[in-house]
């Protein structure tokens, strides 16, 4: 009698063992980069084993020889897109350029990709993908070789600064962008009401006033303001640097 399967204690695709393939043109990479193709363009509530199979003229048993769950293909996702992010390397980077740099980077991928943030928080074990987990490694080479004591707690304060600004920013986008309507012109449309609702709330009122006395570049303002929280968090991790405390 052929032994049975252990089932795995842990529920990811990374600690489980890959399966070989059923079906030759079909495959692993394949499924992810269709999938990233669908949640790019209908979001994470349209993606579902079925659609996906259709989409690749193949039934959703066949894609389960590949993945598993949904679960685990949201990781994979994750991690797929996880390699459009940019760390500087090189000889003795300035770790506060590089920081920058890195930052910018993966706002920029999470906002080209809008279902990675709200995903990221929900999708297991996604930190173990080899795409993060270099991401991971580069950031943590970055740090220690600035002298941070604590590289990770430095890493986990820059990404959860970005990671939930992103995801603001990302949720505004998705709605713009189902308003059919360019980011301008919504916010245009939008400033009057805006302007009424901040009634009596004296210094939202005033700011709100102030925004429509000339027009204005959304855009523009979402990096500015992603730039000044950014300089903020930077500016605390550099203290934490220049204050460390002696060794015991």
């Amino acid at each position: 009698m052929a032994a049975r399967s252990t089932p795995n204690p842990i529920p990811s695709v990374w600690t489980r063992q890959r399966r070989e393939p059923g079906q030759p043109a079909l495959s692993r990479e394949a499924i992810v980069r269709e999938a990233v193709a669908m949640l790019d363009a209908e979001g994470v509530e349209a993606l579902s084993m079925r659609k996906l199979g259709a989409r690749l003229n193949a039934g959703a048993t066949s894609l389960y020889r590949h993945v598993a769950t949904k679960d685990e293909l949201m990781e994979l996702a994750v991690d797929e897109v996880a390699a459009e992010v940019r760390v500087p390397d090189g000889p003795d980077p300035d770790w506060r350029a590089a920081a920058t740099e890195a930052a910018q980077s993966f706002r920029a991928t999470v906002l080209r990709h809008p279902w990675m943030s709200s995903v990221m928080g929900q999708a297991g074990l996604v930190y173990l993908g080899p795409n993060l987990m270099s991401f991971s490694e580069r950031l943590a080479a970055l740090f220690t070789g600035a002298g941070f004591r604590e590289p990770d707690q430095a890493i986990s304060t820059l990404l959860a600064y970005v990671l939930g600004m992103s995801t603001t920013e990302a949720a505004w986008l998705t709605t713009v962008a189902r308003s059919g309507r360019s980011e301008t012109e919504f916010v245009t449309l939008l400033m009057p009401a805006a302007r009424q609702a901040a009634a009596g709330h004296d210094h939202l009122a005033a700011a709100y006033t102030e925004a429509g006395t000339a027009p204005r570049d959304p855009a523009r303002d979402r990096d500015a303001k992603f730039g000044y929280g950014l300089d903020v968090v930077l500016d605390g991790l550099a203290a934490r640097l220049g204050h460390r405390s002696p060794e015991h």
